[in-house]
């Protein structure tokens, strides 16, 4: 299959300029028509042309092997910063799991004392009550016969 191109075109694909390109076809070394909109080159063979076979696959070998190198070697440098975040990941959440464990723990030794000073204060207000209540029963032993003695001189 034959691919044909404008100068225009072929000269911005390969990077040189039309005189150039017009040098090569009229060397014989581009394939070439003219058409009624102007120079066609054939892009397949002027390939092939511009630069020749043992040179391309010469090339080809070695953009191979230094893009295959690099490909390998960013993917090995990917994989090593996965691999360290994972760590710094895992030992971040050990360093959280350690933390909330010992909050857990502080926050149930506070609910225990808190828990403690609630009885101790219910039984403190119970004995208060019944305090109360003794100190109520005398009173009113007490004034009750202050009050009936107090009557009973009345009536004298």
């Amino acid at each position: 299959m034959q691919t044909w191109l404008s100068i225009e075109e072929f000269a911005k694909l390969v990077g040189k300029s039309q005189k150039e390109i017009k040098i090569l076809c009229k060397k014989g070394k581009l394939s070439y028509k003219k058409d009624k909109s102007g120079l066609l080159i054939e892009a397949n063979k002027a390939a092939q042309a511009l630069i020749p076979i043992s040179n391309a696959e010469v090339l080809d070998e070695v953009k191979g092997n230094t893009i295959l190198e690099k490909t390998i070697s960013t993917i090995i440098n990917l994989h090593s910063k996965v691999l360290e975040a994972k760590d710094e990941t895992i030992e971040s959440l050990k360093r959280e799991n350690e933390f909330l464990k010992s909050s857990v723990i502080s926050m149930q030794e506070v609910y225990e004392e808190d828990r403690k000073t609630i009885e101790t204060l219910q039984n403190q207000v119970k004995l208060f009550q019944e305090e109360l209540e003794f100190c109520r029963k005398k009173y009113k032993l007490m004034w009750g016969k202050v009050i009936k003695n107090a009557d009973n001189s009345d009536e004298d």
